[in-house]
């Protein structure tokens, strides 16, 4: 069970830190903290994206899965929101 859990925290702390590498150095984005502030809102973001997993499982497990420990899409999304929110906001 411990393996499990740290699959599911290390791919969505995977899925933040690519997220924010995309953002900060292929879109080239401004963020109040650069690169880390951009690492820490997406990290936050992913874990949110699971959090939506987990509440709505049911509805995302019949809409798409990848394979059968971790489901991708919502951490990613959210991390993708949780960052493009951010920029907004970090923008002069």
């Amino acid at each position: 069970m411990t393996t499990y859990f740290l699959t599911i925290g290390l791919s969505y702390a995977i899925i933040g830190f690519a997220v924010s590498l995309f953002a900060c150095f292929i879109l080239k984005k401004e963020f109040i903290g650069r690169f880390w502030g951009a690492l820490i809102v997406a990290l936050i973001g992913s874990f949110l994206g699971g959090v939506i997993d987990y509440v709505f499982a049911d509805l995302i497990q019949v809409l798409s899965n990848i394979n059968n420990t971790v489901n991708i899409f919502p951490p990613l999304i959210a991390a993708f929101v949780i960052v493009w929110l951010f920029g907004k906001v970090s923008e002069r």
